[in-house]
Parts: C-alpha cells; sequence; structure tokens
C-alpha cells in the first residue's frame, strides 16, 4: 500500500471531526482536494472507509480501525521526532494532554511551569467530563490523561500522583458550619447538589455513602464545579466536591466546608494511559515534572 503520511493526517484529522470540510481545513487544503484525497485512500484500502448521512461522516468498521493504526503509527513516528528534539535538547515537539473537569484547577499551574522550561514545545490540553476523556483514552489520542477514577473495562496502566480529598460544603451562615464532629445523620433531611452521574467524584462520594448506608436527598445534579459552588453560595443545599475545586475559593465570605466524620472522602489522582504505551521524550518530562510538582500541590486530609 502506498499512503503519504500526508493522506494520513487527513484520514486522522477526519476521524477527529466527523467532516470533511473541517479536516480539509484543519490540514490547510481544499475540500475538493481533501476529497479526492480521501478517495484515494479509500481505493488504496480496498474498502469503503466511511460514508455520509444526513450530511455528518460516519466511519465504517474498516475507517475505525484504519483511524487506529493511523494514530499509533503518527505517534511512533512523533515519539522518533522528539528523540531527535531530545538529543538537541528538548527544544520541539508537542505534549497533548486530556483531564476530567475538576483537574482544571492545578493542572494549568503544572503545565505553566513545565512550558517555562521548555517554551518551544507545543501544548494541547483537553478538559472534558469522565467519558469524554475515557473516550480519547480509548482512542489513544493523547500523551497522557488525568482522572481519579482510572476505567476498569480497558487495559491501561495507572500510576497515583496525588491525592484528592472530597469535603462537605455548605453556606458559610449554615447552622452547621461552626459545628465539629457531624455525623452524617445529621445530614439526613440536608439537600444535596452533587456531581453528574458518572463523574469520579460523584462515584467516590455514592461509594462512601452507601458504605455509610447514608441516603442523601439529591436536590440537584450537576456537570459542573463552577455550578456547584455557585448553587451552594446561592443557599440551595450542601455539596460534596474535591478540596481542589475551592482552594482559591472565598470560603471567609461565601463557603465552609463542613467538619462531618469520616469526611474527606479519600480519593486520588491518577496518570493514566494505555497499557504499554510509550512514552515520548516530552511526555516522560511532563510525567516526571507532574510527580515532583504535585507534592507542592497536594492538600492535606
Amino acid at each position: 500500500m502506498n499512503i503519504t503520511f500526508k493522506q494520513m493526517r487527513l484520514f486522522l484529522a477526519l476521524s477527529d471531526t466527523l467532516s470533511v470540510t473541517k479536516a480539509s481545513q484543519k490540514m490547510g487544503i481544499t475540500q475538493p482536494t481533501a476529497s479526492m484525497q480521501l478517495k484515494e485512500i479509500a481505493e488504496t484500502i480496498g474498502f469503503p472507509l466511511f460514508e455520509v448521512i444526513n450530511k455528518k461522516v460516519h466511519l465504517t468498521e474498516m475507517g475505525e480501525k484504519l483511524a487506529l493504526t493511523v494514530r499509533a503509527m503518527l505517534n511512533e513516528w512523533q515519539s522518533f521526532e522528539q528523540s531527535i528534539e531530545e538529543l538537541k535538547g528538548l527544544h520541539g515537539g508537542s505534549l497533548k494532554v486530556a483531564v476530567v473537569s475538576t483537574a482544571k484547577y492545578f493542572i494549568p499551574k503544572l503545565l505553566g511551569s513545565f512550558y517555562a522550561l521548555y517554551p518551544q514545545i507545543d501544548i494541547a490540553l483537553e478538559v472534558l467530563n469522565r467519558d469524554g476523556v475515557i473516550k480519547r483514552l480509548h482512542d489513544n489520542k493523547d500523551d497522557l490523561y488525568i482522572m481519579t477514577k482510572p476505567p476498569k473495562e480497558i487495559d491501561i496502566q495507572e500510576e497515583m500522583f496525588m491525592s484528592n480529598p472530597l469535603v462537605i460544603i455548605a453556606h458559610k451562615s449554615h447552622p452547621l458550619s461552626e459545628k465539629n464532629n457531624i455525623s452524617l445523620d445529621t445530614l439526613k433531611d440536608e439537600r444535596f447538589i452533587l456531581r453528574e452521574n458518572g463523574s469520579g467524584t460523584r462515584l467516590f462520594t455514592e461509594q462512601h455513602f452507601k458504605k455509610k448506608k447514608f441516603k442523601p436527598k439529591v436536590l440537584l445534579e450537576l456537570g459542573n464545579n463552577e455550578a456547584i459552588k455557585k448553587c451552594v453560595e446561592s443557599r440551595l443545599g450542601l455539596a460534596v466536591i474535591s478540596r481542589h475545586a475551592i482552594e482559591d475559593y472565598n470560603l471567609q465570605k461565601n463557603l465552609s466546608i463542613l467538619q462531618v466524620k469520616d469526611f474527606p472522602i479519600a480519593s486520588n489522582w491518577f496518570i493514566v494511559n494505555l497499557n504499554g504505551k510509550r512514552f515520548s521524550p516530552i511526555a516522560l518530562a511532563f510525567h516526571n515534572h507532574l510527580i515532583n510538582e504535585a507534592k507542592k500541590l497536594s492538600l492535606s486530609n
């Protein structure tokens, strides 16, 4: 088969955008040229690679396999290119990181300090919900992934690098805000605002409540920590949230961490990759940077 690197990157752009127009724009070529190149790829492979239904691209089974293969090949080539750059002092290349939404409270700091060391590299950061990160992990789209609840259904390697205590917060004026040693049973009539089903925070919270035989009265389920804090600030109820998500928040003015028995819930942040994936030189440097710098950001339980 004779498929060029440029054609591989075009097909990968199609896989990522599911649009011939967007793929052509991403590659800096015209749509007719992109369509012609994609047709040539399909003819070379000998199977249809995608179909267009209601103006939306859907990859065929063979197209999905090709996308995975091309991504793996280009990742290997990128690793080779970065190995060359490493010999020159790690002055080029790219780093792609995908993180769950709560990690946005500390990952930018770590990326910033890393970029200060290697200012000539390109950094791409994806902030998604847990399902979105797992999808990217499954498709091997990034150099590494940060989450609190690594998936069990995928063959992965995981490495804990920082704690992620989960606390119960209330408005500063809540009657329990000045109390100590609060029992969970005391909160049985309180309204709770929780993260959406499937999030790492929600999974750990449900496991902990089930273990303690506590059933919260759930008023709202939200997919955004900022919205949760606003709801608590508006006295709509209590919330279970990562301590990282309120580290820079004005606790003295707006919120209070309740001193509840068996809290904080202990959870951790993990660096996750597909099992057997080799770090590029840049990814390995960032991995080591994460391990070293995370100690400075760790929050006490």
